[in-house]
């Protein structure tokens, strides 16, 4: 049992799951902060934005409280998660692909030409039982 679990701990694509999740996480605060510092402030310069944010309020008029519906923050979070999982997938998935296709061409490789002195030796054994 104990050896299954470390068969499957050991494995390469859980060992590379692991590093992609966590330099995902630490991206991730990277383009949080990109797009906070930088997207959003040019959502809510959009017509219609008020103090709060580029979206619109559910209930108004007298109530004392209306629920806004901030469209930013929905913008945000798709641009977050699409940009991480790009880096994700160029920085990580797509180099450990090219390595895994290059360990199985490795593994198998090419069968060589033999040499002409086998060759030559496979010839003069071919004449000799040729001439039996």
């Amino acid at each position: 049992m104990l050896k299954g679990f470390k068969d499957f701990i050991m494995r390469g694509n859980v060992v590379d799951l692991a590093v992609a999740v966590v330099i995902g996480a630490a991206f991730q605060k990277v383009v949080d902060t990109f797009v906070t510092a930088i997207v959003t402030p040019f959502l809510n310069a959009l017509p219609g934005a008020k103090v709060s944010g580029w979206g619109f309020a559910l209930r108004g008029g007298e109530l004392e409280k209306a629920t806004f519906i901030n469209l930013a923050t929905i913008i945000n979070s798709l641009i977050v998660f699409l940009l991480t999982a790009a880096v994700v997938y160029f920085i990580f998935v797509v180099p450990m692909n090219r390595m895994a296709e290059r360990r199985k061409r490795g593994e198998e490789p090419e069968p060589e030409a033999p040499a002409e002195d086998i060759l030559l030796l496979q010839e003069i054994r071919d004449e000799l039982r040729a001439r039996r």
